[in-house]
Formats: C-alpha cells, structure tokens, sequence
C-alpha cells in the first residue's frame, strides 16, 4: 500500500504537513548491504526540524513537525512556516502537481551486519545480508524529490494549497462559455510560467528559458532542474543520511581520502570498520575543498559561501584535518614502503634501542659442555662469556607540504608523491646502511677487519671467485667455525648474496640437477649437483657492484647464516618503531598551506664475525 504526505494551508495560512516518512523496510543507499532501521530502537525528540533536502543551514530549515511510530511505520505532521525559496518551491510544485517524498536524518548509536538468514525488524522478516541500525536519534525530516524507500510516495491536495475551502473544491463547475475557456487556458499558462520560475528559482536560467517556450510539463521541468543540481553540487543520499559522531565523522574522511589515494578497499574496511567504510565508498571523490569545509563544521565553525584563503587557514588550524591528512599520508607512505623489497631484513636481526646514544649490545654465550652428573649429585657450574657489540640509531628526515595551489586544484596527487617516494626511500634506506656497512668491513673490537682469516670467515686468491669448489670450501669454511669455548656454532649457511653479475651463476650451481665437468681434471665423479642439496636461497644486489660504496666488487660473494639463529649484523630501530612516520608541522606565515615531515630512525651494524663468510673473488 503507497503511503503519501498530505499538505494543506491551515486557517493561519501556515502549510500543513502529514504523511509517513519511513515504512521501516529495507533501503538501498549506496552501501555493499541494504540497510534497515529499526523503529523500535529509534528516540525521537519532541519537536523535529523539517528540511529541505537534508540542507544543514539557516535557509534549508522549512518547517517543524511531530513524529511517532504507527503500525510500525514512522508517520510525522506539522507545518511549513518558513518563507523561503526552498519552501516557495515545494508549495509551488505541490500545487502544480509534483510528487513530493520524505526522507529522514538519523544518528546511528548501534549497528550490526545480518550476514545470513533471516530477522524480524519492524514487523517484517527481513533477509540478508543487510546492516540492521540497532539504535538511532532522529535528527531531522526532509522532502525530497526521490525517496531511496520505493513503498513510500507524496500526493498533494492542490486544491487546499490556493486557500480555498475544501468543501468548496467538491462543487461541480458550470458548463463553462468559449471565453471562459479561453480565459482558463490562459491563466493555465500564466500559472505553468510562474511555477516553471519558482522551480528554477534564479539557478538554471536557460532550462527555465527552454522550459517556458517549449511547453514543458512541470514534472519535466522540476527533473531537469533536479539533474542540474546534482551535477553542481553534491547531494546526500536519498531518504536516509546516516549522521555519526564528530570522531566517527572525521574518520569517515579520513576513510575517503584513503580510497581516493589508492588505498585498498579491503584495507580501509578493516582499518575503520564497515559503516565508516561504506559511508568513506560513498565520498571517495569528495575534493579537497569540501573535506577542509567538513574539518571545521565538525569542530562547530562556520563555513562562508565563499572558499578562499580564510577558509583554507582556519582549517588548518582545526584538530581534524592535519591529522586526517598526517594520517593518508602515513598510509600512502607505508603502501610504498612494504611494497620495495629489502634485502637486508632477510640476512639481519632486529633490535629496540631506547634513544640515539651508542649502545653496547651485550651477548651471553656459554662456555664448556654438559657433564656427566657427579656421584655425590652435585651439578658443576658452567661459565659465561659476555661478548659486546654496538649500535647507534640516527634519524633521516625531509620535509613536503600541501600547498594552496593543490587544495585550490584539488590535487591530492600532487600532495601524495612525496610520501609515497619517501616510502620508497626509506625501505631502500635500510639496504643503502646496511651495504654502506658490509662493504667497508670495518674493524672489529679485537682491531682485526670483519672479514679475516683470524675470524675464519674469509677467503681470497684466484681459486676464490664463484665456482662449485669456491662453494663448497666457503660453505665448510661457515661449518667450521666456532664459538667462545672454541666449539662449532653448529649454523647451517642459508642466504648466498651475490653481485648481479654473478646471479645466473649463483643459481646454476645451486639449483642444477648435475654439474658438467671441463678442464684438464680427469677425475671421474658422479653425475649429481651435491650443491642443490644445500638449499642455499641465492639473493642478489646491485649494491654489491656500486661504484658509490668503499670496498664494491663485481666478483666478491658472501654467506649468511639464518638471522634468528647467529647474530649476523642488526637493524636498530628506536623503541620499536619499524617504519617511517608522518607528522604535520606549522609553516612561517609566508606558506599558506601546510607543511609534513616524514623521519626515520634507524642504525644499522655487525654484531658478530660468526655466521659469515666472505670470498673476495679474485687474487
């Protein structure tokens, strides 16, 4: 059954209002799910405001009314008493004809996903999937040209709206003279012109032109009217606008602006939850503009008609946007981070360092093996050898900004290059320190080099340069060595790293079922690649070759052990912070605009000899 909202003029001459403005089913509004609110959840308030088209301003607000739940239905009535061109243009297309629908403005309070099966809400059983508002205030009533709740329509008492008594309007008319008729018709069109004017309202003066000397219907008029504005300015969802919190809010910005610089959906959804992420989905194109307009409606300042150089320094200075955009950028600078392979996190161990002073990295490494239990059952003590090592965190810093030109053009790219580049940078950052370190084999505690035939981890000479006998002497070399009390460290090598010039090679003699023999060696040998049984994993750097780091070479190669077994070289970061961070920042008074930093600290050094092995690759 279609429910309508019925409109009279009172004997004050004030238009009263009447109808249902929700028939509590299911509505699509843009979501992944319909939703349903529940009427029997829903406060409402002694007086709710009605508006015209959810337009949250002075002028928008046309009436006030009552509301209650019947039959499960959410029926209101009251008056339009403003005197406004909104309230003009509903009376006048009301008595034209036009069939107005209502729609409501709720606060959600508590919602929950139906994903299967079935649910009584409002008296109907309701299927999944759809997002069942458990709680909700109602904040406002508006009409609305199309209702997103198809069972819910509009007709009007035209004859009430001229103040003629109703009564009067049920008379049968006399059989009218051709002078009557003409005088009708005439005044017919004199009445389409005027209400053709007052659908327009001054805003669309060539569909009012057209509209006129065309002989459009209002009907015809009001849709293209309709679709004009839309295309000018966005328009909230129809019959239901969801209206969360101010923090809820924010988030719901912050959300869009993720979807808008290419973050995944999926992501966003488990980051800020299904409602923020289906009402972020609905305003993923929202510009620049409209989001700093947003920030300071959400902290209670107004918004001028005008978007100007005012309007873009009192959004900066709310609370809401530096960290709504501090927040996008971090997410955009992290993407590209963890997007750029890092070889040094797969051969260094990880540690927390609690500020930027050189710190000694203690190890306690037992000495002596277990002993048979003596007959009087007395255990013998063992003894500790404490072995030290440094780190020392630093802090990698640049600076960006998004200035007025980008918010004026709505360039969010513009504004996302920087960190999405520093993303980058910094995770080859990590690489860049840790090469920088391996190649300048620095000295160690003992005054010998990081690689030295008196640690055991070196190898040099014409026979040293990648081959399947340099493999196998440089893998016993690892197995060989030993640790404080002089026994094996007992680590299998796991990571063969290997300049680019050597990669094919590297995987040839690693992966290749049999090994060909050449040379003048006639010794006869099976026919089996006794390499491929090592499960070497053979990685590769460009860093290794680089010109721009002491100590490069395009024929040197190295052996690792797995990182959480022996202490290789560990990768510093100050308290457990693992990843770049964004942070917005004031600018002088001559960048109107706001400026952002992104900082990484991290320190990165050898912490042992053993688990290494270098061959130098050449005499």
């Amino acid at each position: 059954m279609n429910e309508y909202l019925q409109i009279k003029a009172a004997a004050d001459m004030s238009t009263r209002v009447k109808g249902v403005a929700y028939s509590g089913g299911a509505m699509n509004l843009g979501w992944r799910h319909p939703v349903v609110v529940d009427l029997a959840g829903m406060t409402i308030p002694e007086v709710v405001p009605l508006l015209a088209n959810h337009l949250n301003r002075v002028n928008g607000r046309v009436g006030i009314l009552s509301a209650m739940v019947v039959d499960n239905r959410l029926e209101i009535q009251g008056d339009i008493v403003a005197d406004g061109e909104d309230s003009r243009a509903i009376i006048t297309q009301a008595k034209a004809g036009a069939a107005w629908q209502l729609s409501i403005g709720a606060e959600v309070d508590a919602s929950e996903l139906v994903e299967s099966g079935t649910r009584l809400v409002n008296g109907v059983e309701q299927r999944a999937p759809f997002y069942h508002v458990t709680k909700s205030t109602l904040r406002e009533v508006s009409v609305v040209a199309v209702g997103a709740d198809r069972t819910t329509t509009m007709v009007t008492a035209t004859a009430t709206l001229t103040g003629e008594h109703p009564m009067e309007a049920t008379k049968t008319p006399a059989k009218p003279e051709m002078a009557d008729v003409q005088a009708q018709a005439a005044q017919a069109e004199r009445e389409r012109v005027m209400a053709i004017r007052a659908i327009c309202a001054g805003e669309c003066p060539e569909i009012e032109s057209e509209a006129i000397s065309a002989g459009w219907t209002l009907e015809a008029t009001t849709t293209k009217v309709l679709e004009a504005l839309r295309a000018k300015r966005p328009i909230s969802a129809p019959n239901v606008i969801i209206k969360e919190t101010p923090s809820a809010s924010a988030k719901s910005l912050e959300a869009a602006l993720c979807l808008r610089a290419g973050i995944e959906e999926a992501e966003v959804f488990k980051t800020y939850g299904e409602q923020t992420g289906e009402v972020a989905c609905q305003n993923r194109d929202m510009p620049l503009s409209v989001v700093l307009a947003e920030c300071l409606r959400l902290e209670g300042q107004s918004v001028s008609g005008a978007f100007g150089n005012e309007t873009i320094r009192a959004a900066f200075s709310t609370v809401s946007l530096p960290g709504i955009l501090s927040n996008v950028a971090n997410k955009k600078l992290l993407q590209s981070f963890r997007a750029q392979p890092i070889i040094a996190t797969r051969l260094c161990s990880e540690g927390d360092l609690s500020d930027f002073k050189e710190a000694d990295r203690f190890r306690l490494t037992d000495v002596g093996d277990l002993v048979p239990l003596a007959p009087n059952g007395e255990i013998k003590h063992g003894g500790v050898v404490e072995e030290m090592a440094k780190n020392q965190l630093d802090t990698y810093a640049k600076m960006f900004s998004l200035t007025r030109k980008m918010i004026v053009n709505d360039d969010l790219n513009a504004f996302l290059q920087v960190p999405t580049a520093m993303g980058n940078r910094a995770a080859r950052l990590i690489d860049q320190l840790f090469f920088k370190r391996l190649l300048a084999n620095p000295a160690q505690h003992d005054g010998n080099a990081l690689f030295h035939a008196k640690h055991g981890n070196l190898i040099s000479g014409a026979s040293s340069a990648l081959s399947a006998d340099s493999l196998k002497k440089a893998i016993q070399l690892f197995l060989d060595q030993v640790d404080a009390d002089n026994q094996p460290i007992a680590i299998e090598p796991k990571y063969l790293l290997v300049p680019t010039a050597l990669k094919y090679l590297a995987i040839e003699l690693t992966r290749g079922a049999t090994l060909i023999m050449s040379g003048t060696d006639n010794t006869v040998r099976p026919a089996i690649n006794v390499l491929a049984n090592e499960g070497l994993q053979v990685v590769t750097s460009p860093y290794l070759a680089n010109s721009g780091y002491t100590g490069a070479s395009d024929v040197a190669w190295y052996l690792f052990g797995q990182p959480g077994q022996v202490d290789t070289f560990e990768i510093g970061y100050l308290r457990g912070r693992r990843t770049p961070t964004v942070e917005s920042a004031d600018t002088d008074f001559t960048t109107l605009g706001k400026q952002f930093r992104v900082y990484f600290d991290i320190g990165i050094r050898e912490q042992d000899h053993r688990g290494m092995v270098k061959a130098n690759g050449k005499a």
